[in-house]
C-alpha cells in the first residue's frame, strides 16, 4: 500500500494495535499525516515520548471518543484513510455494561461511516473479531453488528464513493488482557488456572495483524471481510511453554466464553473466496455487490474455519518465539 501524501487516521490509536500501526507506518512508508484518535490524553502522552512531533513530522495527536458525531467530523476532515480499531472489548466488561459496550462498538461505528461519507473518505477499514462470528456474548454481537454497518455503509456513500470493509482474526499474541501475559504473572505463583483443557484458540501476533490490515488497505473494493489464513493453539501448549513447571488449576469455561473459536462459520463460506493466505467474505445480497477480488476460489459445502478444525498449528518453538521465552 502506497501511502505517500496520504493523510491517515487510526481510531483507539493508543491501544495495542494502534501504537504498532503507528510504528510500522511511520517507519516503513512516508504518510502526509497519521492521526491517533483515541479519548486518553494520558496514553496520548506517555505514546508522544515515543512517537513525538519533533522526531516524526507526520503525527497528530487529536482526543476525541467515537461517540461523538461533531468530534470525529472535525477530526476526518482532509483525511483520505481511516483504520477502526476502538473497541470495548473486554468480555466480562461489555457484560456488565452493555449499554456502553452498545454506544462505543454500535453507534460508534454508526458515527464512523455518517462521519466519513460526509467528509469524502476514501477508505474505511474496522477492525473486528472472531467472536463476530455466530456471537454467544454481548461483545461479539455488538462487533457482529458493526460489521453489519460497515459492510451496508457502502451503499450509503454515493457521491462520496467511501469504501468500507472490515477485518476479522484470532486472538493476538501478548496483548493486553490476553492469556498470555496472564499465564506469565500467574507463574510466580506456581499455579496456572486454566479454563478448560481442550480449549483452543486462533492466534496472530501483533505485526502479523499490523501487515495484514495494510494488505487489505490496497486489496479492499469495498464491502469485504477479510480473514488471514492464521494458526491455532490448544490452551494446554501456551500453558506448557510459558509455565512447564507450575500447577493447572482448571477453573471451568467462563461466562460468554467459547470452546472453540470460529473465523468463518458454515453459513458465511457460502459466499466467501479462497486465496493463498486468507479468504475474503462477501456479501450475499445482490444490492451489496460491488466489483469484487479476483482470483479467489469458491469454498466447498460445509466449509467451517474453526480453532480446533484448522489445519495449521503453532508448534512450541514458534510460541516460545512469540512469546520471547
Amino acid at each position: 500500500m502506497d501511502f505517500s501524501g496520504k493523510a491517515i487516521l487510526v481510531t483507539g490509536g493508543t491501544g495495542s494495535f494502534g501504537q504498532k500501526f503507528t510504528e510500522i507506518v511511520l517507519k516503513e512508508y512516508n504518510p502526509r499525516k497519521l492521526i491517533v484518535f483515541s479519548r486518553d490524553e494520558l496514553k496520548q502522552f506517555e505514546m508522544a515520548q515515543k512517537f513525538s512531533e519533533t522526531e516524526y513530522e507526520s503525527i497528530r495527536y487529536f482526543i476525541g471518543d467515537v461517540r461523538d458525531k461533531e468530534r470525529l467530523h472535525r477530526a476526518l476532515h482532509g483525511v483520505d484513510i481511516v483504520v477502526h480499531a476502538a473497541a470495548l472489548k473486554q468480555v466480562p466488561a461489555a457484560e456488565y455494561n452493555p449499554f456502553e459496550a452498545v454506544k462505543t462498538n454500535v453507534i460508534g461505528a454508526e458515527n464512523i461511516i455518517n462521519a466519513a461519507i460526509d467528509q469524502k473518505i476514501d477508505k474505511v477499514l474496522a477492525l473486528s473479531t472472531d467472536k463476530a462470528a455466530n456471537p454467544i456474548n454481548l461483545y461479539g454481537a455488538t462487533k457482529l453488528c458493526a460489521d453489519k454497518l460497515f459492510v451496508a455503509g457502502n451503499t450509503y456513500s454515493g457521491d462520496a464513493n467511501t469504501k468500507f470493509s472490515t477485518v476479522r482474526y484470532g486472538n493476538v499474541a501478548n496483548s493486553r488482557g490476553s492469556v498470555m501475559p496472564l499465564f506469565k504473572e500467574k507463574r510466580n505463583t506456581g499455579v496456572i488456572p486454566i479454563t478448560d483443557k481442550r480449549m483452543t484458540r486462533f492466534w496472530i501476533t501483533l505485526e502479523d495483524g499490523v501487515r495484514f490490515v495494510i494488505k487489505c488497505l490496497e486489496l479492499m473494493k469495498g464491502g469485504e471481510i477479510f480473514v488471514p489464513k492464521i494458526p491455532s493453539m490448544n490452551i494446554m501448549d501456551v500453558a506448557k511453554v510459558i509455565a512447564p513447571e507450575c500447577r493447572y488449576e482448571f477453573i471451568g469455561i467462563r461466562p460468554g466464553e467459547k470452546l472453540h473459536e470460529v473465523l468463518i462459520p458454515e453459513d458465511d463460506a457460502r459466499h466467501t473466496l479462497e486465496f493463498d493466505d486468507f479468504f475474503a467474505v462477501q456479501s450475499e445480497f445482490p444490492f451489496l455487490a460491488y466489483g469484487g477480488l479476483e482470483g479467489g476460489r469458491s469454498l466447498p459445502d460445509g466449509f467451517r474455519y474453526a480453532s480446533d478444525t484448522n489445519d495449521k498449528w503453532l508448534t512450541e518453538e514458534e510460541l516460545r518465539r512469540i512469546i520471547g521465552e
